[in-house]
Parts: C-alpha cells; structure tokens; sequence
C-alpha cells in the first residue's frame, strides 16, 4: 500500500493524483485554484475521487476552483 504524502498542501490526494498535479506544474493551491474541475479531470492519473479531496483543500484557504 502505498503512503499518502502528509506533507502536500493537496490534503489526502493519492500519489497517482499528486503527480499528475506536479507534472502539470501545479504544486500550490493557489496554482490549483486558476484551473477548472474539467481541466484537472483531464490529467492523466487524476480521477473524480480526487475533486472532492481538492476542493476541500481549496475551500481551507478560501479558494475555489476557476470558472
């Protein structure tokens, strides 16, 4: 089993997910906030599990995906 990365500003995102975020680039949340759910879904690696996870880090800081 592989261990989650406690140390993300990602929350309890799963490793696949993180990387399709790193390899995107996008290593803040405030880089994660200027995309849309839709475009993050199109990552490869990234699932619709992991929207719910994103979108509640977001909402901690008070952001929000785009659009």
């Amino acid at each position: 089993m592989e261990a989650k990365n406690t140390t993300s500003p990602f929350g309890k995102l799963g490793n696949p997910a993180q990387r399709a975020l790193a390899n995107a680039g996008i290593t803040t949340l405030q880089q994660l906030s200027t995309f849309t759910e839709k475009e993050i879904l199109k990552l490869h690696g990234m699932g619709k599990a992991s929207l719910p996870i994103l979108r509640s880090a977001l909402e901690q800081v008070g952001l929000a995906f785009a659009g």
